[in-house]
Parts: C-alpha cells; structure tokens; sequence
C-alpha cells in the first residue's frame, strides 16, 4: 500500500481488505434495521449514533497515523489517550458504579471486581494469541476482539436503560481515535496495510446493535452484577489507555528519544496528568449541561 506525500485518505486506504469491506457493510446494514424496525425505547437510536462515533473516530485517525510515521508525534498520543482514560474513568463512576451499588451494594461490588479481573486476565492471555499465526494482523485482530466486546456490554447496557444519555457511551469509544492513531502508526511503519483497521472501527456497532435488543430480567441481583460486571470493564481499558510515560512504553517508542529520554519523559509525564485530569473535566462539564 503505497502512501502519497499528501496522505490521501483514498491512497491510504485503498486495497481495503474483504473483510474489513464485509464489516462496514454489516453495520450499514444493523444500522438500517435499528432505524426501521427497532423503537426507540429500546435504546438503539443512542447506540447507532455510538457505533457510528466510534467508526467515525477510529478510521478517521487511521490517515493521521499513517502520515506520522517516523514523526515524533508522542505529544499528540500523549494527550488523545489522556483525554480518552480520563473520560471513560469518570463516565463508568459517574454513570455505571451507582446504578449497580444502587441495585445490590455487594453483589454490585462484585460485579466491578469480575469486570476489572477479567478485563486484566482477557489483556494478558490475550497478548500470547499475537504470536500466532492467524492470517490476519495480529493488531487488527486485538482492536478488532476489544470493540466487539465493549460493544456487546454497551448495547446491553443502553438496551436496558434506555433513558441513559449518550453521554457515557461516548466517552467510551473516546479511546478509539488514539487507539486508531496508535495503531495505523505502527502498520504504516511496518509497511502494512492501513486498511484492516476498518474491522474494529466496525466492531463497537456490530455488537451493539443486536446487544441493545436483549434484555435482562427484571432482577435487581442480576442488574447489578451485570452493571458492575460492565463498569469494572471499562475502568480496566480506561486504566489500560492511560498514557504511562515509561522507557520502552509506547510513549517512548512514539517519541524516538534518545540521549535526553528522561527529560522528555519527565515532560511528556506532566502532559499525561494534564490531559487526563482534564478529560475528566469536560464529562463533568457535560453532565453539568445535560443534567
């Protein structure tokens, strides 16, 4: 795949694979039915436009990431993860941890702390799957797997609190722009195909949508388990963007230091904390104009 001076978009990701096509098509297609035949008291109007954002911000980014390589572009990475973690930690303790503490105290905790262990032990075994041999990109594979699951708890949550604004589902696909960036970085550099990231741009909404039609049991128990089960989650992939500014991170692959690593770090480090804290501040804000 060859990339113009300009970076066009059409050059970047021209040579789209099958299955990246077969994704997009599918979620145009769930968008469609969502429109005509599912109500809006299901909460699918608000997961359309969620899985279309998440669409939007990942293979939007996808160019920018490309026409970065071999830039030093780890202010920029620095603060799109902030921004994002700080976003997603906020929106799941304002919006997800008192309904499910609401529902049950100690089964809601429970839930939380099944959500955040799997989340790290999904991660970690996860990670010894890219050094196998699937036939398709290993990282294409991990994004692809991550929004496919976020979209499924999504969908199950909008589904079955319908009057949730799209606040909190917003802010948790916010990670997808960096994440789309990050990765097209590394195909781009990799002289790999920027293309395959259409997969999991695609991914939030082909579970989401279908998701958002099942719903729970009138049980609070379950409720609050499952509530918990879905805020534990998402803190852990909150928690897994932060922008940790640590010598071989990805942070420091990004910014191609050199004898003055540390210093930079140190700088970048301040950044972290900076975008982060304000990445909070614009979903309080948020809350402060809708509420």
């Amino acid at each position: 795949m060859g990339i113009n001076e300009r970076g066009n978009i059409v050059n970047i990701f021209r040579g789209t694979s099958g299955v990246g096509a077969v994704a997009v098509a599918l979620l145009v297609g769930l968008t469609g039915f969502a429109v005509l035949f599912a109500g809006r008291a299901t909460g699918t109007d608000k997961v359309v436009v969620i899985s279309w954002v998440a669409f939007a911000a990942m293979a939007g980014a996808a160019p920018l990431g490309a026409r970065s390589a071999g830039d030093e572009r780890a202010l920029t990475l620095v603060w799109g993860y902030g921004l994002a973690s700080g976003a997603m930690v906020t929106s799941a303790a304002v919006f997800l941890l008192p309904q499910a503490f609401g529902l049950h105290p100690k089964v809601g905790g429970f839930g939380v702390a099944a959500g955040l262990l799997t989340g790290f032990g999904a991660h970690t075994v996860g990670h010894r799957f890219t050094h196998v041999d699937f036939g398709f990109d290993h990282t294409a594979l991990e994004l692809t797997a991550h929004a496919l699951s976020a979209g499924a708890i999504i969908g199950i949550i909008y589904g079955n609190m319908p009057e949730l604004g799209p606040l909190l589902g917003l802010a948790i696909v916010s990670h997808k722009g960096p994440a789309g960036y990050a990765a097209a970085r590394r195909l781009a550099s990799d002289g790999r195909p920027v293309s395959v990231l259409l997969l999991p741009a695609a991914g939030v909404g082909l579970t989401a949508i279908p998701a958002a039609l099942v719903q729970l049991p009138a049980n609070q128990t379950l409720n609050a388990a499952v509530f918990g089960f879905a805020a534990g989650v998402f803190l852990h992939v909150a928690m897994d963007f932060l922008p940790e500014c640590e010598l071989g991170g990805e942070v420091y692959e990004v910014a191609q230091v050199g004898d003055d690593a540390h210093h930079l770090l140190d700088r970048l480090r301040l950044h972290a904390v900076g975008s982060t804290a304000f990445g909070a501040l614009v979903v309080f804000a948020a809350w402060l104009v809708v509420s």
